[in-house]
């Protein structure tokens, strides 16, 4: 028989604990079979005539209900079938609601989606200060709405515009901001959480309204429909109309609103259900299963070391966010090491700016940012760094100066520390050339800006041991960082890919598309900035020492124009100069228009932004099908994670590889041809394509 994952006890001063602690798993998440089990518990409830009141808490010590199990949405064969779990998640929440006594909710730890959705059916919610206690409903970020009545409950108690502020974005909120939002009554520190709760559960049940709480939101059509169409606002800015859970989420609170929360959850449930069966859902729950794999796995087949200490070489804006992941995200002792007190002076700075924003957020108090900034020291010498166990560098790509880093690092730690090279381009085994101890050297490639890009690419070359992998592995877990592990070839895996994508929008420039119009397509396609604004964020300099080489490598589908020549010609290295395609001493985002002289081009729109968007992502797909059959990448979720998390391509087509079998193998194929006779060779599909076309093979 299954342990349920409900307890009820009874205590002598009246009041009933329901523990929720889900066996075998680290975290408690909500699943249908639980239906059973509360069903038994309440039957139980209603034999204690003189039960006063009810607690809720967690039998897990750090941990709320963190959820949901969305595996249960992968045996819906229809959207009638999603429907169902909706209504029994809400018929579930309605009973607990309905009890005749005060229902109050323990929260510690996370507390999210369908977690949350219980809580609100409590009649009271206490939680503690912990800076691990989260309140939230990410549904949208899993291309669903909350499902189990929190569309229809949340705007009731916090008001419709922090509601949809909470469902819009899937943000999660601490303790003190809960409380400030009216999501929570209380906030107590752990040790006296239960006691609280208890006090509370013995006073009298608060009368719930079912009426929305904002007085501007009853009756007054005007201010209702300011708030929704500056929520929509807000939110299609970033979402563009590519997740039709954002539209789902602001139609059903409106719905609720205006019929009441009877047909409100009506309307919750079968909207829910639609959103399931939807290709954007599915491929946001892929993500989010492979990410989750993904954290269980090491990398190599090795125990990774234990890291005590870090060093990091360069106090520029890569060490500099390197430094940050490593002492304040991971908690281990960093050492700064420049070749210029104001390179770690820069350092310092930058990661002292980020605490204190915090501060300012009172995300963190004071004595917290005195703290970590304790565990960041620097020196323009090698003492502190002799006995780090992990050297990360992250100086200038130049392969003679790493290779002279790899020497001063060996000549100045122990046989058994591990040199990692943050380069974007140049091979591996390059840099190791030269290394005494090859097997502790490896490629460890952030994305700008570090403390903000989830991504890390790990780069063993052929000598790199089993156990530098692995504890590279470990370290950009520690960081905050999704690694995936990819082969020491030109580019890697992510700017490989992203070259033929961004030489294209070049091609397209020249072709005299005027700037704006090829960076809105890629824009309203899904990406988070277009093309050639990330030009100018992450610099043409870096660009034009990238597609040399992969040139090299590749040969003619690599081969750029003069543009990056042009460019650094005329000082525009970009937004780093204050210089680039876009003018940067404005208020609003400006095209510079002497750009078009300097190329000799005279813009003017020819093509609809789907074609534009189709040309540039079609060199993206082909590139990623290349790099899978090479070795590159050790497989289709490895790439799908690479491109989302390391370029923004569109999550919610699920990575290129999930985009491609989406598609059709056969038509990218064609697509592909139909180009490559339009626009040139480069657009040919690579051999691997072909052949799975051929043999109707898909990725997945």
């Amino acid at each position: 028989m299954t342990q349920s994952a409900f307890s009820f006890s009874y205590g002598d001063n009246g009041i009933g604990w329901l523990k929720i602690d889900v066996a075998n798993e680290k975290m408690n998440t909500l699943q249908a079979a639980f239906a059973d089990q509360v069903g038994a518990v309440l039957a139980e409830l209603s034999t204690h005539t003189a039960l006063k009141g009810l607690v809720v808490y967690s039998g897990k010590s750090d941990n709320f209900i963190a959820g949901a199990d969305i595996r249960m949405l992968a045996n819906c064969e229809t959207a009638a079938d999603a429907e169902a779990l909706a209504i029994k998640g809400q018929q579930l929440f309605a009973a607990l609601e309905d009890l005749p006594i005060h229902v109050v909710a323990a929260i510690h730890g996370p507390c999210l989606g369908g977690g949350l959705e219980l809580a609100l059916a409590c009649h009271s919610r206490i939680c503690t200060d912990d800076d691990i206690t989260r309140l939230g409903l990410p549904e949208v970020q899993l291309g669903l709405l909350p499902g189990s009545g929190g569309t229809q409950r949340l705007p009731r108690l916090i008001g419709v515009a922090h509601s949809l502020e909470l469902m819009l974005t899937g943000k999660q909120v601490r303790a003190k901001q809960a409380f400030k939002k009216g999501l929570v009554d209380q906030v107590v520190p752990l040790s006296i959480l239960l006691q609280v709760a208890e006090q509370v559960a013995l006073t009298a049940k608060p009368i719930r309204t079912h009426s929305f709480q904002d007085w501007a939101m009853a009756g007054n059509a005007f201010g209702r429909s300011v708030v929704f169409d500056q929520a929509a606002k807000k939110a299609q800015q970033k979402a563009r109309g590519c997740y039709p859970a954002i539209d789902a989420i602001l139609d059903t609170v409106k719905y609720g609103l205006e019929k009441g929360i009877e047909s409100g959850l009506e309307q919750e449930a079968k909207v829910f259900g639609d959103l399931v069966m939807t290709a954007e859902s599915r491929a946001l729950r892929n993500i989010f299963f492979a990410t989750t794999a993904m954290k269980k796995e090491i990398g190599a087949d090795a125990e990774p070391k234990t890291i005590k200490r870090i060093a990091v070489l360069g106090g520029g804006l890569m060490g500099g966010g390197i430094a940050h992941v490593s002492a304040i995200k991971a908690g281990y002792a960093v050492r700064i090491k420049d070749i210029t007190n104001d390179g770690i002076q820069h350092a310092l700075a930058y990661n002292y700016a980020i605490l204190n924003q915090q501060r300012q957020r009172r995300i963190i108090r004071k004595p917290q940012l005195q703290q970590q900034m304790l565990r960041i020291t620097g020196g323009i010498d090698y003492r502190g760094i002799t006995h780090a166990d992990v050297v990360i560098e992250a100086v200038f790509e130049d392969l003679a100066l790493k290779q002279q880093m790899v020497q001063e690092i060996e000549a100045n730690t122990s046989e058994e520390t591990i040199f990692a090279t943050n380069t974007s381009s140049i091979p591996i085994h390059h840099i190791a050339a030269n290394a005494l101890r090859p097997q502790n050297i490896i490629g460890l490639h952030y994305f700008s800006p570090v403390e903000k890009m989830p991504l890390v690419e790990v780069i063993p070359h052929a000598a790199t041991s089993a156990t530098t992998i692995a504890t590279v592995v470990a370290l950009a877990k520690k960081q905050g960082k999704t690694p995936i592990v990819v082969a020491d070839k030109a580019g890697f895996y992510v700017n490989r890919i992203l070259a033929p994508y961004m030489n294209e929008a070049a091609q397209l420039l020249l072709a005299g598309e005027p700037i704006e119009h090829i960076d809105n397509a890629l824009l309203n396609f899904g990406f988070p900035v277009g093309p050639i604004t990330l030009l100018d964020e992450v610099g043409v300099d870096i660009g034009a020492k990238i597609s040399p080489i992969l040139e090299a490598e590749f040969g003619e589908r690599f081969a750029t124009s003069e543009i990056f020549e042009w460019l650094q010609q005329d000082g525009r290295q970009g937004r780093k100069s204050g210089k680039g395609f876009y003018l940067y001493d404005t208020k609003n985002k400006e095209v510079d228009k002497s750009v078009y002289t300097l190329l000799g081009v005279e813009p003017q729109q020819h093509l609809a932004e789907i074609d534009i968007a189709v040309r540039c992502s079609l060199m993206m797909l082909n590139e990623a099908a290349r790099c899978l059959d090479e070795g590159v990448i050790q497989s289709a979720r490895d790439g799908d994670i690479g491109a989302i998390f390391g370029i923004g391509f569109p999550p919610f087509l699920g990575g290129p590889f999930s985009y491609m079998d989406h598609l059709g193998i056969d038509l990218v194929v064609d697509m592909l041809r139909q180009y490559s006779d339009l626009y040139g060779e480069r657009f040919a599909p690579c051999d691997a394509l072909v052949e799975m076309a051929q043999t109707e093979q898909t990725f997945y």
